[in-house]
């Protein structure tokens, strides 16, 4: 499947606008005009939930744009994938936004007809600069022509090399009469009005929605790109943890018949991530490790046996992964979810005191863990630290907005940094009981031997032991 990505910017205008002549605004340039019709047939759920997380699905039919596009985010623009024209939703395109859709039936949902007269500047080597498209646009909902909408409209397209409009460009739309569009997209525009999510009455109130919100557009975008067989795995999981570390700093602030079980339906998520996630972590890390070794060192085929190792354990853990992700359990998770992105689960009005309380008791609670582990010196102890010192972390992330910056910023800065040491601790001592029970089985096998992975054993003992060391440092040092 083609993708391009796509980086565009639209701006509104009259039926009496005149666009501005294009041919001097960039040195050695030279200007292509052709005129096209296009025809875009959208496809979305009755609820519109594609278009509510930017998403869009369409099928042109046009001269060289006919074909399937998918568009999705991305964080310099959006990403179009392409599929061949054909009567029926291609399979690979519909798998793609089947999280994104809730599982729920695409249907035909508007048709928007353009009529586009096209610019595109390009540069002495015949490279694109931009593409300025004059539209004429008219669109008929699917519940009947009765509401077609028309209007026009200028579209400008970055070429590959283009970092932003040029100035002069921007100035010579405005001086012309044109001002950047209200809608992001022509189907944004051709849908329904959809009402506003509601702003909360509080300070307090809208730090928890902004901050639920993020993690839920992270974990929609990693089900995208998931389903695209990418691997979005770290950052899915940690909004994952946000969102359950959420849930439990602050959740007698929230609703509990709204939260339900949320809480542990994202601990089942989490814990599918991870499973594909350690092995990951591990591979990369022995990977660093052992290109570190001098090759007369490395005895066997050690990279290979490692490899194949974790392979074999990944292998089983994405299968279970993307066999969970088509179940009604997690369609339903990620429907709880997006409805909180228009109605969070709060419960009485939520105060700023209230807000900052429940951070500091997380903080406090990490603290004393953290001094129960530095006392003990128990790598179960050294776990838990850890995981209190997320939720400290992440508390004084939600409540940043709400209190002084200064004291925030340095409690975000001392848990993540506490946070990274131990977990440093914990990726030793799994590395090392892997590679202890991996040479006793590559120390038996023909071919093979246990020397290197010896050696690599004892750099991750040394590795955990320096970064329990590192914690006392840390703790002392507040």
């Amino acid at each position: 499947m083609k993708d391009e990505l796509e980086r565009e910017s639209k701006w509104e205008v009259d039926q009496v606008f005149t666009l501005p002549m294009l041919d001097d605004f960039v040195p050695d340039s030279r200007v292509e005009e052709t005129s096209v019709e296009l025809t875009s047939t959208y496809f979305d759920t009755a609820e519109h939930d594609l278009l509510s997380h930017n998403v869009t699905l369409r099928r042109r039919e046009g001269e060289d744009e006919s074909g399937w596009q998918l568009k999705i985010p991305h964080p310099r623009g959006r990403l179009e994938l392409l599929a061949p024209l054909s009567q029926d939703l291609p399979d690979d395109l519909t798998e793609i936004v089947t999280g994104v859709c809730l599982g729920k039936k695409l249907r035909a949902v508007t048709r928007i007809d353009t009529q586009r007269s096209r610019h595109r500047v390009l540069g002495s080597d015949g490279e694109l600069i931009v593409e300025v498209d004059d539209d004429t646009v008219r669109a008929t909902p699917a519940d009947g022509p009765a509401n077609v909408l028309a209007w026009r409209e200028v579209e400008i397209e970055l070429g590959p090399h283009t970092n932003k409009v040029p100035t002069v460009l921007v100035d010579s739309l405005a001086e012309a009469g044109a001002h950047s569009a209200h809608y992001p997209s022509k189907l944004s525009r051709a849908m329904p009005d959809r009402s506003e999510p509601a702003v909360g009455d509080s300070a307090a109130e809208g730090a928890i929605r902004a901050y639920l919100c993020t993690q839920i557009d992270a974990i929609f975008t990693g089900d995208v790109e998931l389903r695209r067989g990418r691997d979005p795995i770290h950052d899915t999981r940690v909004a994952a943890r946000r969102l359950r570390s959420t849930l439990r700093v602050f959740g007698k602030l929230l609703d509990p018949r709204a939260v339900g079980d949320t809480e542990n339906e994202l601990r089942w998520f989490a814990g599918l991530l991870g499973e594909v996630r350690d092995c990951h972590v591990q591979r990369r890390r022995l990977a660093d490790r052992l290109g570190k070794l001098p090759p007369e060192l490395v005895l066997g085929p050690v990279a290979a046996r490692i490899n194949a190792t974790l392979l074999e354990r990944q292998r089983p853990s994405r299968n279970a992964l993307a066999e969970a992700m088509n179940t009604p359990r997690y369609l339903k998770l990620l429907a709880t979810l997006q409805a909180w992105q228009s109605e969070p689960p709060f419960g009485p009005r939520i105060r700023r005191r209230e807000l900052v309380t429940r951070a500091h008791k997380a903080a406090r609670k990490a603290d004393r863990r953290l001094a129960t582990a530095l006392d003990d010196q128990r790598a179960a102890s050294l776990h838990r630290a850890r995981k209190a010192a997320k939720r400290a972390r992440y508390a004084a992330e939600l409540h940043k907005p709400v209190r002084k910056s200064g004291r925030a910023k340095s409690n975000i800065a001392f848990y993540k940094k506490l946070q990274r040491v131990l977990g440093d601790y914990n990726d030793g001592v799994v590395s090392a009981e892997f590679l202890w029970r991996t040479a006793t089985s590559a120390g038996t096998t023909v071919g093979e031997n246990g020397f290197t992975f010896g050696l690599l054993y004892a750099d991750e003992k040394y590795a955990a032991e320096h970064a329990r060391e590192k914690v006392a440092e840390i703790a002392a040092a507040r």
